[in-house]
């Protein structure tokens, strides 16, 4: 037996043919799917963030080497997504270059990443809906808008308190999300490319109202000097990119729908290219004009284009952003909730979690079980934590799982070259002592790593001045995943007894 327990090419993709997905998404679908998923808080919350507490108005660089670092990823996603159109993405991926522990390792992040962004996105989108609906004179009671773990405030411990209150809005949102998707990706389809045009055109507007507000001294000077631990300098532009890194991880959630796709070979390289493109642009223009408008120094609150929208005095725009915002946080969630539910169908049909999170409905063809456990338990932690507290653990599993999958375009170029491959990376590659090492994954290999530094840096100050929680939590989930895969996984796993290949 295979003590590695490495998936062959032929096993992924027969893996591929009995998930028994409808194909019914196209190119133009992926496409939104991508731009729905990334265009939510990374515009309408990480940009003040990112300017006001690391990088000042250069966080238009940061934006620029965050785009760069996730170009190289999304071409090696092309490549691999072309090659295996099979739901799984990076677990998959990881399955056949590295074998089933490392699989289950970044399967096991992947879950974490997009369980707490989409849980943190909830309550975002509770927060949003919460202050429109107040802006019409509807006053919702705190007992229904906050969560019953509350933070400290002004304390840096990261302790909790209780409060007798749950936040309805945000389990409301995603169990309304659940039935949406579990009765098939046509209509979420169809909602999200709703969603998406709305939330586009309201951003354009903003910035065709804003380019008359400007006030070029806003963006002097363009890299404020360093005040040290990341903040500001050049450290402070790298930092905010590795906050920004995540994002743009959207793009990802197309690779998870390979085996939804009508023509997975063709589309799905386009819908993760193009969708990162269309963020790029979008993040540049809005935190462009953004930053003319108000100073970096204002901008580290919850909506930082209501602060703008409020310095040119015009209530009307002010409302339409947060419309805008809160549409635009649904499309997020559909984008979010879709993958993890597609991830853990995968993982699931590996044998490595419990059966019941790969039964597929016989009319829909869905992953229907797996959707609604997961999105009321997403809602569920958006009703009741503050998950604003674990920051920088949403970025550590998409920053390995992108690292794994560079590795992987890597490892299949040299064991199978002949393989073909619809979408090939660009800039080719150069071979030492006869392995192909392929310029492209490299260079997403380097940049994830330049993006792991600050991440890392960053939890263990945060862990030495007493905020202990993140890491906490952290060292908590691994140990589940390490037990669930010690306990249940392997003894579990189809590859337990693989076939003869």
């Amino acid at each position: 037996m295979n003590k590695a327990r490495r998936k062959t090419l032929s096993q992924i993709q027969s893996a591929g043919e009995q998930h028994n997905f409808k194909r019914s998404l196209s190119a133009t679908q992926l496409l939104l799917m991508g731009v729905g998923t990334a265009i939510g808080a990374g515009v309408y919350v990480i940009t003040g963030t990112a300017a006001a507490e690391y990088a000042g108005p250069s966080v238009l660089l940061s934006f620029l080497i965050a785009a760069a670092s996730c170009l190289f990823t999304a071409f090696c996603y092309g490549e691999l997504a072309s090659t295996f159109p099979v739901s799984g993405s990076a677990y998959a991926y990881a399955y056949l270059s590295m074998g089933e522990k490392m699989a289950w390792v970044i399967g096991w992040l992947l879950l974490l990443e997009y369980g707490i962004a989409g849980t943190a996105v909830a309550a975002g989108f509770s927060g949003y809906l919460t202050s429109l609906l107040k802006g019409c004179g509807i006053h919702l009671p705190d007992v229904i808008t906050q969560t019953t773990f509350q933070s400290i405030p002004h304390s840096s411990s990261g302790l909790l308190t209780f409060h007798p209150s749950i936040n309805l809005i945000g389990l409301a949102v995603m169990l309304f999300i659940s039935l949406v998707l579990t009765r098939g990706i046509e209509a979420a389809a169809r909602f999200n490319t709703a969603f998406v045009s709305i939330k586009i055109g309201v951003l354009a507007l903003f910035v065709g109202v804003g380019v008359f507000y400007l006030h070029p001294a806003n963006w002097h000077p363009f890299i404020p000097p360093s005040q040290g631990n990341f903040h500001f300098g050049v450290a402070g532009i790298f930092r905010a990119a590795s906050i920004i890194f995540f994002a743009y991880g959207g793009f990802e959630t197309v690779s998870t729908a390979a085996a939804e796709a009508r023509n997975p070979t063709r589309d799905v390289p386009i819908g993760i290219i193009g969708s990162l493109v269309i963020c790029t642009l979008v993040y540049v223009i809005v935190a462009a004009i953004l930053l003319g408008i108000a100073p970096y120094q204002m901008l580290d609150v919850a909506d930082p284009l209501a602060v703008a929208t409020g310095l040119i005095h015009k209530p009307w725009l002010a409302f339409l952003i947060n419309a805008g915002a809160t549409i635009g946080l649904f499309s997020v969630l559909i984008g979010l909730l879709y993958a993890i539910s597609r991830m853990v169908h995968a993982i699931s049909h590996d044998g490595l979690l419990p059966r019941v999170f790969s039964v597929v409905h016989p009319h829909f063809r869905t992953p229907w079980l797996a959707t609604l456990i997961l999105g009321f338990i997403m809602g569920l932690m958006s009703a009741t934590m503050p998950i604003a507290l674990l920051g920088d653990l949403l970025c550590i599993g998409t920053t390995l799982a992108f690292a794994i999958v560079c590795f992987t375009v890597i490892w299949q170029r040299n064991k199978a070259p002949d393989a073909p491959r619809p979408f090939q990376v660009p800039l080719g590659g150069i071979r030492i002592r006869g392995v192909w090492l392929g310029v492209t994954p490299m260079l997403g290999i380097f940049f994830c790593l330049c993006m792991l530094v600050p991440l890392g840096l960053n939890m263990l100050h945060v862990t030495l001045h007493g905020n202990i929680i993140p890491f906490v939590f952290f060292v908590l989930y691994t140990g589940l995943g390490f037990a669930t895969y010690l306990f249940y996984g392997r003894h579990n796993s189809t590859m337990k007894h693989p076939p003869s290949s």
